[in-house]
């Protein structure tokens, strides 16, 4: 997964070159533009609903026409929690069949929300301390050129201040698709390399934090992290449709769209749809839905998943990059075109994307698309999307 676990946030941690790619399969030709609504509104809704609704269609069809997705879904809530769906494209190259309606995806760096909420429930019961160094739960693991467990503090490695090297960046898509990884391992990796910085010295994107962030919460609790995440996370809030694959699952369980990817950059989409995802595990294993993303985050920033002053630690971010995207713990903020900010995370891993998040008054937008986009053109238009969802 070179360079492709790592980019939660792509905007802030790679920028890449390459044309627009706007060629597509027939299959996906013949299917463009397909719409799935859900809930359809009232006939008494406002015009401003419709307009949303068709700004969010033109945003997903943009996806599929213009920057070669073979599918694009999203899924959109209102401040009075109605909830429509949408679809563009098709749901597999090879037969033309429709995109399954809010279809389970693999959601990547989205996870690390998950791992961070589970970390701060555990710092609200007093069973760890936010500022205590790594060492204090994993003595001694942590060790290497210019790498000190004792110098490195949990919440360093929830807001990626820690220093640490990714290990991301070192594993390559097609190497690891078909093989396992235990947490430790991805550690291992990690560590044979420098430090990026001194710890709390600058902001920079590391999926070796959100594994030692697992591993702590496995000593703590003396439990697997997915139990931990699916007792205190996804059965608490009624996620129906998100789990943590197994040890050695590679399919999708419930109706999904193919995923598909492209490496070398420039090379032919590929179906990836079944893979081995344990090498994200406590940094981007989940899979989920759109709805159930959107369900995750408004309960998270509506206080029912954290003590009020948990949650307020998740939201306190620094600056991560210049398009003004914020960090916090597990959380990011995002600017919108309409005023304020929208809270999420967003994530890729090979075969999907997926962005979005919550705002402060109750509105909700999460976009998936079915392959990691590889220019930059691409990658604005999904954040547009999730902009014009929220924006109306």
């Amino acid at each position: 997964m070179r360079a492709r676990i790592r980019q939660g946030l792509r905007s802030s941690t790679r920028q890449q070159g390459g044309r627009r790619r706007r060629a597509v399969s027939a299959a996906a030709a013949v299917a463009i533009g397909v719409m799935t609504l859900g809930a359809l509104a009232p006939p008494s809704a406002s015009a401003a609903a419709a307009a949303r609704q068709d700004a969010v269609q033109q945003a997903l069809n943009t996806l599929v026409r213009h920057d070669g997705m073979p599918a694009a879904l999203a899924s959109v809530q209102d401040r009075n929690g109605r909830t429509r769906t949408y679809t563009a494209g098709v749901g597999d190259l090879t037969t033309g069949s429709k995109v399954p309606r809010d279809g389970q995806v693999r959601i990547g760096s989205n996870t690390k929300a998950f791992t961070a909420v589970v970390v701060l429930q555990l710092v609200g019961e007093g069973k760890i301390g936010l500022d205590a160094s790594v060492d204090t739960y994993l003595p001694g693991l942590v060790r290497g050129d210019g790498i000190d467990g004792r110098r490195i503090t949990v919440r360093q490695l929830l807001q990626h201040t820690s220093g640490l090297p990714d290990y991301g960046i070192h594993l390559d898509d097609d190497e690891i698709r078909n093989r396992y990884f235990e947490p430790r391992e991805l550690l291992d990796i990690a560590l044979r390399y420098k430090a990026d910085a001194a710890p709390g010295t600058t902001w920079g994107y590391s999926n070796t934090n959100y594994v030692l962030a697992g591993l702590i919460v496995q000593k703590v609790t003396g439990r697997p992290l997915a139990e931990e995440m699916d007792r205190r996370i996804i059965k608490r809030i009624g996620l129906r449709h998100t789990y943590f694959p197994a040890p050695g699952e590679m399919t999708i369980r419930e109706p999904h769209p193919q995923g598909y990817h492209r490496n070398p950059a420039d090379g032919p989409l590929r179906d990836f749809t079944e893979s081995d995802p344990s090498a994200g595990w406590a940094a981007g294993q989940l899979i989920s839905t759109n709805s159930d993303l959107n369900r995750f985050f408004t309960a998270l920033l509506a206080g029912h998943l954290l003590p009020a002053d948990q949650l307020a630690e998740m939201r306190t971010t620094v600056p991560a990059g210049t398009s003004g995207l914020r960090y916090g713990l597990g959380l990011t903020s995002r600017p919108l075109s309409c005023g304020g900010v929208y809270w999420g995370h967003g994530g890729d891993i090979a075969g999907y994307e997926t962005r979005g998040g919550v705002t402060d008054d109750g509105r909700a937008a999460n976009v998936a698309v079915t392959t990691i986009p590889t220019d930059e053109a691409a990658t604005q238009h999904v954040k547009d999307a999730v902009d014009r969802a929220l924006c109306g």
